[in-house]
């Protein structure tokens, strides 16, 4: 069973909230999708199976480490969901969606859905909005 919050869905026992994801550059054939978080309210861990959008090809889960040159996004099977613990899917930190061949760039105030398949949650599908991150938006003077 599933059921609406504000800008956040809860599928289970996991709470998705705020998806977004990140303006495309001109040119680009790849778009990035993020969650604030993926909270596991439930004592089940679960995991992040894969995703899927109308947007994409397909969608690919990746990790990503600091590195010298920024964030390094390393592919990945599933996304660890431990009960009891909040994931972070943020374009800041620890993990990202990354969207395989976009049909149409990732605009601005774009909205679109994306379908989220867990291992033991229902999939779960959530309203991902485009928007500049703030701390992006901030830095560019924007």
């Amino acid at each position: 069973m599933s059921c609406a919050l504000a800008h956040g869905t809860q599928t289970g026992g996991l709470l998705l909230d705020h998806p977004y994801a990140v303006p495309s550059q001109a040119g680009q054939t790849h778009g990035k999708a993020y969650l604030r978080g993926i909270q596991n309210t439930g004592g089940q861990a679960d995991k992040l199976l894969g995703a899927s959008t109308p947007m994409a090809t397909r969608v690919t889960l990746h990790s990503l480490k600091a590195d010298g040159n920024g964030l390094r996004g390393t592919q990945l099977d599933a996304i660890e969901l431990p009960a009891k613990t909040l994931t972070k899917v943020r374009h800041t930190g620890d993990y990202q969606l990354t969207l395989i061949n976009l049909k149409a760039p990732l605009k601005d105030g774009d909205r679109f859905d994306l379908t989220l398949h867990f291992q033991h949650a229902d999939s779960q599908t959530v309203k991902v909005w485009v928007q500049t991150p703030r701390e992006a938006a901030t830095a560019h003077g924007h």
